[in-house]
C-alpha cells in the first residue's frame, strides 16, 4: 500500500472508497493542520511555477487559493475580510501589475 502522508481534500477519501480500495486517514489537531496546510502550498506552489499550459497554472492557482482560503479560516477571518487586507495594502503599497523589478536603492 503506497504511503502518502499528506493533507488531501476532504472528499479524496470518498474518492478512494468508490475505487474499492482501502486506505487509513486520522484528523489533524491545529498545529498539525496549519503545518500541513503550509507543506501543502508549497507543493502547489511548485506544480505551479512547473505547468507548462495557462490551463495547468490556472488548476495549480486554484489549488493554491482554496488552501489560502483554509488558512485564512485557522487564522479566524474570513475570505472577504482577507480581501480587504489585501485591497487596503494594494491602495497603500500598490499590486504587482506593473512588473517593476527593483534592482538597489543608493544607501543614505
Amino acid at each position: 500500500m503506497p504511503i502518502y502522508n499528506k493533507l488531501v481534500r476532504d472528499l479524496i477519501p470518498n474518492v478512494i472508497e468508490l475505487d474499492g480500495k482501502r486506505f487509513v486517514t486520522y484528523r489533524l489537531d491545529d498545529q498539525q493542520y496549519i503545518t500541513e496546510v503550509n507543506k501543502k502550498m508549497h507543493e502547489e506552489l511548485a506544480e505551479y511555477e512547473a505547468a507548462i499550459t495557462s490551463d495547468d497554472a490556472i488548476e495549480e492557482l486554484a489549488d493554491l487559493m482554496e488552501l489560502i482560503h483554509s488558512a485564512a479560516k485557522f487564522h479566524g477571518v474570513t475570505v472577504e475580510e482577507l480581501e480587504t487586507v489585501r485591497a487596503e495594502k494594494a491602495v497603500r503599497r500598490g499590486g504587482f501589475e506593473a512588473r517593476i523589478f527593483l534592482v538597489e536603492v543608493e544607501n543614505d
